[in-house]
């Protein structure tokens, strides 16, 4: 009895582990038949839409009296833009000439395109294409920190500035470590002892800067320093870390692989000399480099970002791992996990 027993539950599970493998198998391959067929669907349908568009406008007769209508005026509308041209001749005592038009031609082109006929600097607060956003979404992040516990071996954060997409300063304060300070790393940071004073507590400066960056697309260089010393995160699509970035190392001729200095991209990039001198670093000026920086390759980085995230909401073929929440009991029969328990 004992034997006959364990070849029944031998035999039910063996029953039981082909369903599993069969039923997974099945799934696989609906979904890929499915994501097959709506696929093609939509290629379907795409094509018979630019078909018909342009059966629609080959097709589509031109009313000419209506053409006529829409671009010469009434008379009493001629008259009345001639009277208003005359009065303003009279009143100014200018004449229309092609120079005005050319200029008011150009002036509307800056506007729409965000550059500039002349030769403008980095922070020429030109429009944004980042995911679709203005440029208030864009801010520069800077941070300064000084050493705690033996040795000065602790970063923690002494001063922190953020900067709009123009250059403006949002936030800039001193703010107070957790612990005592050791070591004030003057030469780097450019923090005193004085400085630290009448500084703003960790706590109550950390939560002002996460207000400000909260749904920003933050710009810096090695920022997930200044982020490890704010103790926060940052979703990743939103971040542009200067120093990592393969299109600035292109354009000062520097290897892919290297990650070079915010003091040597922008001597080399901007013809700017920062971090000289023995007072330290400024942060305000370490961000407003990092943002001229990204304003360089601004275009070709969004443009990559929008690609890439376009590409991960493309559909994929199913794997066995996207199906695994079917092989739960609860799918199953009631028969058969009797069975089998």
């Amino acid at each position: 009895m004992a034997e006959a027993s364990k070849r029944n539950k031998a035999s039910s599970w063996g029953l039981h582990s082909n369903y599993r493998y069969l039923c997974k198998k099945t799934m696989m391959i609906r979904a890929m038949e499915s994501a097959r067929a709506r696929k093609t669907r939509q290629q379907k349908m795409t094509t018979a839409g630019w078909k018909r568009k342009r059966t629609d406008s080959k097709h589509e007769p031109l009313d000419t009296n209506e053409l006529i209508k829409k671009t010469k005026p009434s008379d009493t509308e001629q008259e009345s833009q001639n009277v208003s041209i005359s009065e303003n001749r009279s009143a100014d005592g200018l004449k229309p000439d092609r120079h005005s038009l050319v200029t008011a031609l150009r002036d509307s082109w800056e506007v729409d395109s965000g550059f500039s006929s002349e030769a403008s600097p980095p922070a020429s607060g030109r429009s944004s294409p980042c995911l679709g956003s203005c440029p208030t979404t864009v801010v520069a992040l800077d941070c300064e920190m000084v050493g705690t516990g033996p040795g000065g071996r602790c970063s923690e954060l002494a001063r922190c500035s953020i900067l709009d997409y123009h250059g403006n300063v949002l936030y800039d304060k001193y703010i107070r470590p957790c612990q005592p300070v050791t070591d004030f790393r003057t030469r780097w940071s450019g923090i005193r002892r004085h400085h630290l004073h009448n500084a703003t507590p960790f706590a109550q400066a950390r939560e002002e800067v996460l207000r400000i960056l909260e749904g920003k697309v933050v710009v810096g260089h090695s920022i997930y320093n200044d982020f490890e010393a704010l103790d926060m995160l940052h979703p990743g699509h939103m971040v542009r870390d200067t120093s990592t970035t393969r299109f600035l190392n292109r354009l000062a001729g520097f290897p892919r692989e290297r990650c070079p200095s915010l003091k040597i991209l922008a001597n080399k990039l901007l013809n700017r000399r920062i971090q000289v001198g023995k007072r330290g670093h400024c942060p305000v000026e370490d961000a407003q480099a990092a943002l001229d920086l990204y304003k360089l390759v601004e275009g070709e980085w969004e443009q990559e970002l929008q690609n890439r995230l376009r590409d991960d909401d493309a559909p994929r073929e199913p794997s066995f791992a996207a199906s695994n929440h079917y092989m739960q009991d609860e799918y199953w029969p009631q028969d058969l996990v009797a069975d089998s328990q």
